[in-house]
């Protein structure tokens, strides 16, 4: 149920914490006083369009934000969304908006994208506003109504992945058929392009990496050709001089006779002995990256650019990389194959339409049986709540009718049935289309009806009802508000209305006041009951001057709702 409601900046609303209890509650008051304000704030928090137009003259930013306590079932499916409720099993919903236009939404003050609000409030609010009502009369929402009170979300899941399936089988038929008008043309184009792939003979992923790294050594081989000569002609073989490891050898056998003369001549003697033989290892391995057979570096160099430039040539043609080439040379090639069989492959793709059209109607079959059945019982249920709200002589019955083209079935995303509510009010009428044959109180009595017959079938969470109570009066506005009472035994229900009769029945009532505070009109909400109650269902009876007789009569109402004459 709703909790706590706080609105602040919201029209003349300056700043309302409305606290509300389970059941049946009525909100009254004046023309003027705020009452939509109410009914705004909610559909703001269920992720209405911005609403700035709702912001309260002069203010930067305005608020609304409510507390809900969740049933176990509201909790599954608000933790499927990512937003659980809280330990106490509560979650919050908040908006902001503001004069520049922006939005902000949290839940359980958590930021939230505004998407969040839109899938998180259905499940705790079921809001029908006037313009919703105006909605019944649109025939498109009727297949989705009798869904919701069908119980068939395993056949319409399967309906949906048959009428995929058969969607997606009939875009590559129209793609098959859109290349075959221009296959000649096409197929010059794929042969070319396969042939241009082939002829660079791709057949290693790493080629490109590979020749990067070997012109990078080839443009450093002539200076390894210059440096190197130097280094081995000065360390070990020159023809025009003697080299290092020549003269360290000579001071060797120098030391070695000194080896009585000098103390430590043969340890310095040994000493140049390892000094020769590291010169000469590193001549011999200098040597060795000189002789490394390359060919003509400059003719290697020149085919390994030449190759690199076809490479890129490609890349920049099919894909980024020598892989993606190589994939899209395969596609291509499936594409040739495509269109020089596309005779046979739209033959192929037809007998696989077939079969999906057949799956498609099967599933057909199974969600119109379960509608069918949903169909009569709404029906019932529906014609009895009417009777009852005083249209004795009504007739109403959901059809359900398969849509067929030319005798085959007439696939569409919700199924191959025509859902109609059918309603004949006075005796003697045909049955038409509800959104043709009624009246605006009727369009209210069947929504009421419809509202509770769905209600029995699912957890609705708050019920919200706008003015309920258009286009009717006297003993028919009474018998709405017995049925709101006792709606209000299974749910929480809320109501704005302007009859005395509803709002005497309400076992909670809310007063919205507007009175003047620093020179600007503010709304104030607050719970009434007693003389306060008799006095504003007197007001609602009588107008601006209230007599005697319309106090006495208020009384009536509220002793016989509390003495459950009702």
């Amino acid at each position: 149920m709703l909790s706590s409601l706080s609105i602040e900046n919201i029209a003349v609303a300056r700043q309302l914490d409305i606290s509300f209890d389970e059941g049946f509650t009525v909100i009254t008051g004046s023309t003027g006083a705020g009452k939509s304000i109410l009914i705004d704030s909610l559909l703001l928090l269920s992720g209405a369009k911005n609403g700035r137009e709702l912001l309260r003259t002069g203010e930067e930013r305005a608020t609304v934000s409510a507390v809900f306590s969740c049933t176990p079932s509201m909790a599954e499916r608000l933790d499927a969304l990512g937003y659980p409720p809280d330990e106490n099993g509560e979650i919050s919903l908040q908006r902001t908006i503001t004069a520049d236009g922006r939005s902000t939404a949290k839940i359980n003050r958590r930021s939230a994208p505004l998407s969040a609000l839109k899938e998180a409030a259905p499940i705790l609010l079921n809001i029908q506003t006037q313009n919703e009502r105006s909605d019944y009369a649109d025939k498109s929402t009727y297949a989705a109504l009798l869904d919701d009170f069908a119980d068939d979300g395993a056949e319409r899941a399967d309906y949906a992945d048959a009428y995929a399936a058969l969607i997606g089988v009939r875009a590559e038929i129209a793609a098959q058929r859109e290349a075959m008008s221009q296959k000649e043309m096409m197929l010059d184009i794929l042969r070319y392009q396969k042939k241009e792939i082939d002829a660079a003979r791709l057949t290693a992923d790493d080629e490109e990496e590979r020749l990067v790294r070997l012109r990078t050594k080839l443009k450093s081989l002539e200076k390894v050709t210059k440096y190197a000569g130097v280094v081995i002609k000065a360390l070990a073989e020159s023809e025009k001089g003697a080299t290092a490891a020549y003269l360290i050898e000579r001071a060797e056998g120098a030391l070695s006779q000194l080896g009585e003369v000098v103390e430590g001549a043969d340890e310095m003697a040994a000493r140049l002995a390892n000094y020769r033989y590291e010169i000469l290892d590193i001549a011999e391995r200098v040597r060795d990256a000189l002789d490394e057979d390359v060919g003509d570096p400059a003719e290697k160099l020149t085919q390994i650019e030449a190759r690199l430039a076809l490479i890129e040539k490609l890349e920049r043609k099919y894909g980024a990389s020598i892989a993606e080439v190589r994939a899209k040379r395969a596609e291509i090639a499936q594409k040739i194959a495509d269109l020089e069989d596309g005779d046979f492959r739209i033959a192929q793709l037809e007998k696989r339409l077939a079969e999906e059209e057949s799956r498609a109607a099967e599933a057909a079959v199974r969600l119109r049986a379960k509608r069918t059945a949903a169909a009569e019982k709404l029906s019932a249920e529906i014609l009895g709540s009417l009777r009852f709200l005083d249209m004795p002589k009504v007739r109403f019955r959901i059809a359900v009718v398969p849509l067929t083209d030319k005798g085959a079935p007439l696939f569409r995303p919700d199924g191959c049935d025509d859902v109609d509510f059918l309603i004949s009010v006075n005796a003697g009428e045909e049955l038409g289309s509800l959104g043709k044959v009624s009246s605006g109180g009727e369009l209210s009595r069947i929504t009421l009806a419809l509202k509770t017959a769905l209600a029995g079938k699912k957890d609705s969470g708050t019920l919200i009802f706008d003015e309920i109570d258009t286009g009717v009066s006297g003993g028919t506005a009474e018998r709405i508000g017995i049925m709101l009472e006792r709606l209000g035994e299974g749910a929480q229900v809320i109501t704005v209305t302007h009859s005395p009769q509803i709002a005497s029945i309400a076992p909670h009532h809310l007063l919205i006041e507007k009175h003047e505070a620093d020179g600007r009109t503010e709304s104030t909400v607050r719970a009434i009951a007693g003389d306060e109650r008799t006095a504003e269902i007197a007001r609602i009876i009588g107008g601006i001057n209230v007599t005697e007789k319309q106090t006495a009569a208020a009384q009536e109402m509220l002793t016989k709702r509390t003495d459950g004459e009702t």
